[in-house]
């Protein structure tokens, strides 16, 4: 692949992603905030544990990937 072909691949994931971050941000959803992310708070502390946010970004990334090898061959 040539420096060419991979700098528009990357631009057009950079504009993937940006799309896809204004769409949730109008739902109204946020990253961190999803239904099954634990947020644990007391005095002066939080510790937050995003299980949903993980597993959505790494079904997203593999898709992504897929979508890149494929591609590729």
């Amino acid at each position: 692949m040539t420096l060419g072909k991979l700098l528009v691949l990357l631009g057009g994931l950079l504009l993937l992603a940006g799309v896809l971050l204004l769409v949730v941000e109008r739902l109204g959803v946020r990253p961190g905030e999803l239904p099954g992310d634990l947020v644990f708070r007391g005095e002066g502390w939080v510790v937050a544990i995003p299980i949903t946010t993980s597993i959505v970004l790494s079904i997203l990334l593999t898709l992504v990937l897929a979508l890149i090898q494929s591609l590729r061959n």
